[in-house]
């Protein structure tokens, strides 16, 4: 019997986390043999899964992009396949691209100490394959990729129109002169509301139970497009990617503070923009605070627009149940449609694999994050999870400095794993202080993160500067074998 294909680090997913990952392996430890598993057939992840029209960035592209290719698109908030190009563009340059097995989807990872290696088993089109490797990195995001989050509205049987759910578009589906409700208020509805309507739909409907934080940015950049007239091209991201993070990080902080002077500042942004008279208060004014929820971005604003263009309104109210021929509301008013976009939301799905350490399994919901890197109990695994309060790829290129450093520090001390040993007196508290709906629905399957530091989540992007890039790597929380 052959022996498993053996390599240094394995890394799960080549979506723009997993790319990210490898590309930053392949900088700092050339003579490191790697492989990316990836259980569809092309890369890309989320930028080639979703095709709803008008898919794009909810964050600027010079925080989205990498610390270490810089963005070159004019657009800050940009279309999906630029994004998808981007990607892919990234894992050429850094010879990323002949080192992913595609169609491979991971059953099962298992750890042997005395081997100090991981054994993981993945199916394939041609069989089952096992690999073994030193470190594993998960860079799989954490929704479900098959299955969306599907509400099971009453009457939605008798319903003769069309359902569609964005996370499932039909590449053949015309829209031209129909008339459309998009269920949802989250970033998907309000990017989808404005593309169909540009798209030539007749009239479309924001259908919402409750309103979402709405907040116009410009789709160019100004800052960024001066900048580039006076500074080479990565000088003039670098200050752009700083100019955006400290702006961002501002906006949060101040939003937290003073909720009442973000909530002034977001609501005469939206009257401004609104036709006069509009009922901003009625959809445009949610029951939270901002940043409970993430806010939602609009380029230009082109939400607004449309609204007051006439091409689409807002509902707020909630279903009653289908009818033959769109959906009737609690108020006992009927929107009668010929589709229906379910902008319903996302499933989570963390680690979809089973796991075990020397014969024992481990229940991912069960254990502890450290720095939201890498979990009590697990040795050398680490997983990358990006912020909820800023772009993804500012945590991910932080996971990879960390992983990066660590890796080395294994080789300086001559040691072949790493593992975090919490204290007996942290304490477990839930793994996001975030309220969307796909959070809630599933924070009992979610990992748990602790009372304290390290091993408490924190959605700051200059703190972990600090503690995951320069830190010492040895905390006296590792501990090395």
């Amino acid at each position: 019997m052959n022996s498993p294909e053996h390599v240094d680090v394995l890394i799960l997913g080549a979506g723009l986390s997993g790319i990210g990952a490898a590309a930053r392996l392949g900088q700092e430890h050339p003579g490191r043999s790697y492989l990316v598993l990836e259980a569809r057939a092309v890369s890309g992840g989320t930028w080639d899964l979703f095709r709803y029209p008008g898919i794009r960035s909810d964050s600027d592209m010079f925080t989205l992009g990498y610390r270490f290719k810089p963005w070159l698109g004019e657009r800050a908030l940009a279309d999906g396949p630029s994004i998808l190009d981007y990607v892919r563009e990234t894992a050429r340059e850094y010879d990323v691209e002949r080192r992913i097995r595609y169609q491979h989807t991971v059953l099962a990872a298992a750890w042997d100490s005395e081997a100090a290696h991981w054994t993981v088993s993945a199916e394939t089109p041609d069989g089952p394959v096992t690999i073994t490797a030193g470190f594993l990195w998960s860079c799989t995001g954490y929704y479900d990729y098959d299955e969306p989050y599907q509400p099971e509205f009453p009457g939605m049987e008798q319903y003769a129109g069309t359902v569609v759910h964005p996370q499932h578009w039909p590449e053949d589906l015309d829209l031209t002169g129909a008339t459309v409700v998009v269920i949802g208020s989250g970033a998907t509805a309000v990017t989808l509301v404005p593309a169909l309507v540009e798209a030539g739909a007749g009239q479309v409907t924001m259908l919402q139970r409750s309103p979402t934080y709405v907040v116009a940015l410009p789709g160019v950049d100004p800052v960024a497009q001066l900048l580039r007239r006076f500074l080479p091209a990565r000088a003039s991201y670098w200050a752009a990617r700083w100019k955006n993070i400290a702006v961002a990080t501002l906006s949060f902080e101040v939003s937290r503070r003073w909720p009442r002077f973000a909530k002034k500042v977001v609501r005469g942004q939206a009257v401004k923009r609104l036709p006069e008279g509009y009922p901003v208060d009625v959809h445009f004014k949610p029951d939270y605070e901002p940043w409970d929820q993430r806010l939602c971005l609009v380029p230009d604003g082109d939400l607004f627009r449309v609204i007051r263009r006439g091409g689409a309104d807002v509902v707020t109210d909630t279903i009653d149940t289908f009818t033959d021929k769109g959906i009737r509301l609690a108020s006992g008013d009927e929107l009668i449609s010929d589709v229906v976009v379910t902008a319903t939301g996302l499933n989570l799905k963390v680690m979809a694999y089973a796991m075990s350490v020397d014969g024992e399994p481990v229940n991912i919901s069960d254990a502890m994050a450290y720095k939201a890197i890498m979990f009590a109990g697990l040795p050398n695994f680490a997983f990358t999870i990006g912020y909820t309060n800023a772009s993804w790829t500012l945590k991910a290129d932080l996971v990879a400095d960390y992983v990066c450093r660590l890796l080395s520090h294994l080789d300086e001390i001559g040691a072949r794993s790493a593992v975090p040993v919490p204290d007996p007196s942290v304490g477990a508290t839930p793994f996001m202080d975030f309220m969307p709906g796909y959070v809630l629905r599933s924070l009992q399957s979610l990992p748990k993160q602790g009372d304290r530091e390290p091993w408490r989540l924190r959605q700051n992007y200059f703190h972990d500067i600090r503690t995951i890039r320069r830190d010492a790597i040895d905390d006296g929380v590792l501990r090395f074998e």
